[in-house]
């Protein structure tokens, strides 16, 4: 199994929209949404290929906060046939790899309270939860905000 990393584009959008609806049903973004999102030049998407075939997807976008750029994590999607196998982690890092190179010191994101799969993932990757968010997906859905401090990588 060889996994690799990419920019994620237009060309890609049905695919994404694919796996966006797939992981996400009633929290999905739409297409027009996640269109916008790619040809937005603060925003990183990338898409992970496991032997040719797009296995998921990550959305993030650079935002400018007093005094600092931070990274905003605003999808990570893995096709469910190939969940477990690492493929999260790595578009994470991936993200988080850009994120840094653009300046950003802080990778932020949001997941749902009851999806405990992402958050284990979330906490081996060195997030903290930060935040409660009450109603944050819709009402009786809760959330929590995540934080990382970003180190730059060494080559």
């Amino acid at each position: 199994m060889r996994t690799t990393i990419e920019q994620a584009d237009l060309r890609n959008l049905e695919e994404l929209m694919k796996i966006e609806r797939e992981c996400f049903t009633a929290e999905a973004f739409t297409k027009e949404q996640i269109a916008s999102l790619l040809r937005n030049a603060d925003v990183v998407g990338l898409l992970a290929r496991v032997d040719g075939e797009i296995a998921g997807f990550i959305i993030g976008a650079i935002e400018y906060q007093i005094r600092a750029r931070v990274g905003h994590i605003l999808t990570i999607d893995v096709v469910v046939k190939h969940r477990r196998k690492g493929v999260g982690a790595k578009v994470l890092q991936a993200i988080e790899n850009a994120f840094v190179e653009r300046g950003a010191k802080i990778s932020y994101l949001e997941v749902r309270v009851d999806n405990m799969a992402a958050r284990r993932l979330y906490q081996k990757q060195g997030y903290e939860e930060i935040e409660p968010l009450n109603h944050y997906y819709s009402k009786g859905v809760h959330g929590l905000r995540l934080r990382k401090q970003l180190r730059p990588t060494l080559r």
